[in-house]
C-alpha cells in the first residue's frame, strides 16, 4: 500500500482564499472511495500507487474544470512494499517510542 501527500494551489484567481477549490477537489476524492485525510497543508491519500499517481492528474484538473488558469500541484508518494501499512500506522509507531520514554 502507497500513501501520497497531494496539494493543489490554484493561482491567479480573485483574492488568496482556496477553500472553495480545496472543497471541489475532496468532493471529487470522497467520490473515489479511498481512505483520504486532509490536513493544513495538504491532503494524505491511501491506494495502490499506479491508482495514486491516476488519481492526482484527476485532482489536478478539478481547479481547471472550476475556470482557474493556473493550477500548481505538489505530491510526494511513499510505496512500501516490504509490509503492510495503512494511515495513522506511523503516528502510532512514534507514539509508541516516545511513550517508552
Amino acid at each position: 500500500m502507497a500513501f501520497m501527500q497531494i496539494t493543489i494551489s490554484p493561482r491567479g484567481g480573485e483574492g488568496t482564499s482556496v477553500g472553495d477549490y480545496v472543497a471541489e477537489i475532496h468532493r471529487y476524492l470522497k467520490s473515489q472511495n479511498l481512505p483520504y485525510e486532509l490536513n493544513d497543508m495538504a491532503t494524505i491519500v491511501e491506494g495502490r500507487a499506479a491508482e495514486l499517481y491516476a488519481l492526482a492528474r484527476k485532482l489536478h484538473e478539478v481547479p481547471f474544470k472550476m475556470g482557474m488558469k493556473r493550477v500548481y500541484t505538489t505530491i510526494a508518494i511513499d510505496d512500501r512494499r516490504d509490509k503492510t501499512v495503512h494511515m495513522g500506522d506511523k503516528v502510532k509507531s512514534v507514539q509508541k517510542r516516545l511513550r517508552k520514554r
